[in-house]
């Protein structure tokens, strides 16, 4: 659902329910999002504002974000503008995606000013204006100039104006009759959520689709198979529950638990194989439904360089080892080389200099009696045997030689497939930051441009307490997993890791006494969540610290073990959340 006029209506309510709040502090954590610490008589809360193209919004929030070490000049003039302000109201102008965030704060002189935080929820058209009393623009996160667009600037000491208005009605100032008007006069032919989306502002798609639903029994369904009776109560009824402040807002559920839909109804036009379940509140929702996704895209901008170099890598070692195989073909004919040297000895009675080829009795294959061999016509027949027996040595050597490169290449491609892993587990830019450093130490410097070398901050394995009291510790990279295997654990404690593929190295702490089942079980499901493989009934192989070992020179990440027991479970990555340590 896109975040639509009702939504942010409700929104606004959410924000003004909450009375004065006073800013504590201000952050930009994304070039496009900005996170104000607001301090209210009943609690603190943080209150984010993305105006990003791919998911923009504003809601309360409870993530953690990770802020950049110097703050964004746009993020130092809201410091100025509005640290210490307190925040009256939120309110939404003309029924559009708009939000006037109204502050008490101070000017350059120190006198209190009214200031204006006004966000644009628009889709690629968002935007964060920071604005003064008479709505004069101060600055802007995205200022638009004359040559962006010319129907509506945004730039420092211009008057703030609205966005063009749509030819559309406003559905909470509508009547019975101008609507009953509206249906007479639209063709029969036309589906009801077009219907809607077409002749009122603020109505997302999903909202028309599920009044379709409600009174046509589908959201195909047109305005000659639907009863104006039925549809006029239907509409009515979600815009007097908006006027009113008591939209509920809903997630929409998978067979897979994962959210794919929120809203302000209950979307049943989804069918039996999803649920649509309440939240507590709009902030709530929005964080449930935008969290994980709004996080995901971040981390795969942030960390496109890591990925095309570890895709450059995996495809120059996969067509490495491509042709080492076809080489390792060639050098099957080692042994006919041979064949050939020895039939030629025994017959250089029979040749002689000038001979391209001879055909000889061979001794050693009786269903081949015959074999013929060709001759270099320049050679004696002793420098032939001799050039023979050469290619012969030169091919065994090689099969050897060969056999080991592809085992090298092989074992490379293993480590690319665990980065890999870990740049899908990776949450901050910290985390980037140490895979980026691993890749470098590993070997990578040549192919990581303007790349320097940074001091490392001190590593943050992810950490759980099992329900038995046991402290498990999961490493998110090869260098992580290196540090509670070799430096964070005990010979005393148990190692965990997924059997036959990439995946985080787990740890248990066992304070000397022997876990039960269920300590074991969960750590074993630590391990096959946090891994490359998937299903039911994973595979996980755990033992004791004292029987890893690190080979010297290994890339990061890798061990060795011999003495092992495999455990089969199936993680749930909500029981696996309730185990995190905050």
């Amino acid at each position: 659902m896109a975040f639509d006029a009702l939504m942010m209506g409700s929104v606004c309510h959410e924000i003004s329910t909450q009375g004065p709040m006073k800013v504590e502090k201000i952050y930009q954590p994304a070039a496009d999002e900005i996170i104000l610490m607001l301090r209210s008589p009943r609690e603190n809360l943080k209150l984010l504002i993305n105006a990003g193209s791919n998911y923009p919004r504003i809601n309360f929030t409870d993530a953690q974000s990770e802020n950049p070490a110097k703050a964004p000049m746009f993020c130092m003039l809201l410091r100025k503008h509005l640290a210490g302000a307190k925040l009256l109201s939120a309110c939404q102008p003309e029924l559009e995606r708009v939000c006037f965030l109204e502050f008490d704060a101070y000017d350059e002189m120190g006198f209190k000013s009214r200031k204006f935080l006004i966000c644009e929820i628009m889709g690629k058209y968002a935007n964060i204006i920071l604005a003064d009393k008479d709505k004069r623009i101060i600055s802007a996160l995205k200022l638009i100039d004359f040559s962006a667009s010319s129907v509506r600037q945004i730039l420092p000491g211009l008057n703030y104006e609205m966005p063009p208005k749509q030819d559309k009605k406003d559905p909470t100032a509508v009547t019975k009759e101008e609507f009953t008007h509206l249906f007479d006069a639209a063709s029969k032919d036309l589906r009801c959520d077009k219907f809607i989306t077409n002749n009122f502002l603020g109505m997302a798609v999903s909202t028309a689709r599920q009044i379709s639903y409600m009174c046509g029994g589908s959201v195909d369904c047109t305005l000659g198979n639907i009863k104006l009776s039925t549809l006029l109560p239907a509409f009515f009824d979600i815009m007097e529950k908006f006027k009113k402040g008591i939209l509920t807002p809903y997630i929409v559920y998978d067979a897979k638990d994962t959210p794919i839909e929120y809203s302000y109804i209950p979307l049943e036009y989804y069918g039996k194989e999803y649920s649509c379940r309440p939240t507590s509140g709009f902030s709530c929702a929005l964080d449930l439904f935008y969290l994980k996704k709004s996080q995901s895209e971040r981390i795969r901008q942030r960390s496109s360089d890591v990925l095309r170099l570890l895709t450059n890598a995996e495809a120059r070692i996969t067509k490495k080892i491509a042709i080492h195989q076809s080489d390792l073909g060639k050098c099957d004919e080692s042994e006919y080389y041979k064949l050939c040297g020895d039939l030629i000895t025994a017959n250089i009675y029979l040749m002689k200099r000038g001979m391209d080829k001879v055909t000889v009795c061979n001794y050693y294959d009786e269903s081949c009696p015959n074999i013929d061999i060709s001759l270099d016509i320049k050679l004696t027949p002793a420098q032939n045997a001799q050039l023979y027996y050469k290619k012969y040595n030169k091919a065994k050597k090689g099969k050897i030689e060969l056999a080991k490169q592809i085992e090298i290449a092989r074992a490379e491609l293993n480590y690319i497939e665990t980065v890999f892993e870990s740049l899908t587990k990776a949450e901050t830019e910290s985390d980037i930051n140490e895979i980026r450093d691993e890749l470098y130490h590993s070997g990578y410097a040549s192919r990581m441009k303007n790349y320097t070398v940074q001091k490392q901050a001190a590593a943050k394995p992810l950490k759980f307490v099992t329900d038995g009291g046991y402290t498990v510790y999961c490493g998110k990279n090869n260098r992580q997993n290196d540090y509670i295997t070799t430096k964070l654990s005990n010979k005393t404690d148990w190692w965990f890791h997924v059997k036959n593929a990439p995946g985080s190295h787990v740890i248990m702490q066992s304070k000397g006494d022997e876990p039960s089942e269920k300590d074991f079980t969960q750590a074993a499901e630590i391990a096959a969540f946090y891994s490359k493989a998937e299903g039911d009934n994973i595979a996980v192989d755990y033992t004791l610290i004292k029987y890893v070992k690190k080979p010297a020179g290994s890339k990061p990440g890798f061990v060795v073990y011999n003495v092992n027991w495999t455990a089969y479970v199936s993680p749930s990555e909500e029981k696996i959340r309730k185990l995190q340590s905050k």
